[in-house]
C-alpha cells in the first residue's frame, strides 16, 4: 500500500516527547536509537510492550476515549462545562473548535500509537525468534491495534491520512492528503483479517490480543459500514468459540479481584501501586465534585439523570454499574484506590475495556431482529436483562424489540464509550440529539456536519495547503 503522510509536527512530537502527556510507557523505543536496534527478539518485545503501552495514554484509553462516546451523546454530562477549559464540555454541548484539547489528543497519540505498531511491523522480518510462531503472533497483535486506531480515527474525524510504513523523516510527507474514509476501511478489514490468522485463541498474558478480540473487533467494523452479513459471520464466530461467557453476577465484571474474566474479550491493562506508575485517574476524572468515597472528583463523563431513572428499580446494576448521591449520578465501572489510607486515588487500577461479551451478544440481537427473528434476538438479549435480574423481554413487533436492545446497550454499556457510534451507525444520532435537547431545554440543535469532529487546528497549521478541514468547522 502506498505510504502515506505522517505530518511534521505529529512525527517531531513522536521522536521528541512520546512520553511527554502521560509517564505510562516503561519501555519507550523512542529511548534507543532505531537505526541500529531491533536487532534481537528481546529488543523488538520491548517495542511491542510500548505499542501497547500507548493505549494507555490519557488522550486514548486513559480518560478520553471512554468518555467520548458517552459525552458527546444522551448518556453523560459533565459537572461543571467550563472545567479543564472545557474541552469535555465542548462536547456535551456540540460547540467543540479544531483547538479542543480531546479531539487533538485523540488525533495525536492515535497515530504516535500507528508509528509504534509500524516500526514493529517493519522491523520484525528480519528479526530471528527462537519461536517462529510466536514471531508471528506478535504481527498479529500489532495489525489488531493499527486496525483499533484507525477504527477510532475514522469514526470520529472520517477520512485521515494512512500510514502504513514507518516513518523516518517527517519532513518527507509534506502535501500528502487524507484518504477517503473508504480507504480507511480497507485498512481496517485488511489488518484485522491479518490478525485473526496469526493470533491464538488464548494467551498466557492478560491484556495481550486474542483472536476472538480481532474477529469481535471484526464484527463491529462490518456492523458499522453495514454490512450486517459479514458482521453476524464473525459476531457468531466469536459465540462459536465458547471462549467467552457473561459473568453470572454482576458485581464481578468490573471487579478488581476478577480482572480479565471470562466476559472481557479485549481490555487496556492498569495496575495500582506500582512505583514506574501504571495507574489510572480515571475514577477521580469520572466522580462528581460530591461523591463521598473519592476526593477531588473532576465530574467529567456523569451519567445524566434522565438515563439514570431509566434504570429498573430491581436492576442488579444499580450500585454495581452506577449509584447516584444527591442529584449526580455516577459509574461504578472505575473503582478507588484507596485501600489504605497510604493509596494515591489517582492511582487507580481498573483495566479498561474495549470490547466485552455483552456487547457482542446486543450486537448479535440487533442483527437478529433486524432480519426478523426475534425469538433469535430476545434470547440473545434476555441473556444480558436476566443477568441484571430482570424479566424476559417478550414483544413479537420488531421495532420493539430494536428499541429494547437499544435500550439494553444504554444500560449495560454505560460509560464504556459505545453510545454516540451506536447513535451514528444506527442513522438516528441527529433526531436522538435534537430530541433529548428539547426536552432538557436546551437551546441545542445539530446537523449532518456534527456528526464528525474537526481535525485538530495544529495538524492543519503544520501542513495548510493539504490537511483539509472538515466542513462547518
Amino acid at each position: 500500500m502506498k505510504r502515506y503522510k505522517y505530518i511534521l509536527l505529529l512525527l517531531l512530537g513522536y521522536w521528541s516527547c512520546v512520553s511527554c502527556e502521560d509517564n505510562l510507557d516503561q519501555n519507550s523505543i523512542t529511548n534507543k536509537n532505531v537505526d541500529n536496534y531491533y536487532e534481537t527478539e528481546q529488543e523488538l518485545e520491548s517495542a511491542v510492550d510500548a505499542a501497547y503501552s500507548v493505549l494507555q495514554r490519557a488522550s486514548l484509553y486513559g480518560l478520553y476515549l471512554p468518555a467520548f462516546g458517552d459525552v458527546l451523546s444522551d448518556n453523560c454530562t459533565e459537572e461543571v462545562a467550563n472545567n479543564d477549559g472545557g474541552i469535555f464540555g465542548q462536547l456535551d454541548f456540540f460547540t467543540t473548535t479544531p483547538s479542543n484539547g480531546v479531539i487533538s489528543g485523540i488525533w495525536r497519540n492515535s497515530y504516535i500509537g500507528i508509528q509504534f505498531v509500524n516500526t514493529v511491523l517493519n522491523r520484525i522480518e528480519a528479526v530471528a525468534f527462537k519461536d517462529e510462531e510466536t514471531k508471528s503472533i506478535r504481527s498479529g497483535e500489532m495489525f489488531f491495534l493499527r486496525a483499533l486506531h484507525y477504527f477510532n480515527l475514522v469514526r470520529i474525524y472520517g477520512g485521515v491520512p494512512v500510514v502504513t510504513e514507518e516513518t523516518i523523516l517527517p519532513s518527507d510527507y509534506f502535501g500528502q492528503t487524507r484518504d477517503e474514509a473508504e480507504t480507511v476501511y480497507a485498512l481496517i478489514l485488511s489488518d484485522l483479517e491479518a490478525a485473526i490468522v496469526r493470533l491464538p485463541e488464548v494467551s498466557n498474558l492478560e491484556g495481550k490480543v486474542t483472536k476472538g478480540a480481532a474477529r469481535a473487533l471484526l464484527g463491529k467494523v462490518y456492523m458499522t459500514l453495514g454490512d450486517f452479513e459479514n458482521a453476524k459471520t464473525e459476531l457468531l464466530a466469536v459465540v462459536a468459540s465458547n471462549m467467552y461467557q457473561l459473568q453470572t453476577e454482576i458485581a464481578n465484571v468490573f471487579s478488581l479481584d476478577n480482572e480479565y474474566n471470562s466476559e472481557i474479550i479485549f481490555a487496556v491493562k492498569f495496575h495500582s501501586n506500582i512505583p514506574t506508575g501504571e495507574g489510572s485517574d480515571a475514577v477521580v476524572q469520572y466522580s462528581p465534585s460530591s461523591r463521598s468515597d473519592v476526593s477531588g472528583g473532576k465530574g467529567h463523563n456523569i451519567i445524566e439523570l434522565s438515563l439514570y431513572n431509566l434504570f429498573p428499580p430491581n436492576d442488579k446494576r444499580l450500585g454495581t454499574y452506577a449509584t447516584i448521591e444527591g442529584n449526580k449520578a455516577y459509574n461504578l465501572k472505575w473503582k478507588p484506590n484507596n485501600e489504605t489510607d497510604e493509596d494515591d486515588p489517582n492511582d487507580g487500577g481498573s483495566d479498561v475495556v474495549v470490547i466485552r461479551y455483552a456487547d457482542i451478544l446486543l450486537l448479535l440481537a440487533e442483527l437478529e431482529a433486524l432480519d426478523g427473528n426475534l425469538t433469535e434476538a430476545k434470547q440473545l438479549l434476555n441473556q444480558v436483562r436476566n443477568r441484571a435480574g430482570l424479566s424476559n423481554f417478550n414483544s413479537n413487533n420488531q421495532a420493539e424489540v430494536l428499541e429494547a436492545i437499544a435500550l439494553e446497550r444504554r444500560l449495560e454499556l454505560v460509560c464504556e464509550g459505545h453510545r454516540w457510534f451506536d447513535l451514528v451507525r444506527r442513522n438516528v444520532a441527529i433526531p436522538t440529539m435534537n430530541n433529548f435537547f428539547i426536552s432538557t431545554g436546551l437551546n441545542i440543535s445539530i446537523d449532518e456536519h456534527n456528526l464528525l469532529m474537526p481535525i485538530p487546528r495544529d495538524q492543519i497549521n503544520a501542513d495548510p495547503d493539504a490537511m483539509e478541514q472538515n466542513p462547518g468547522y
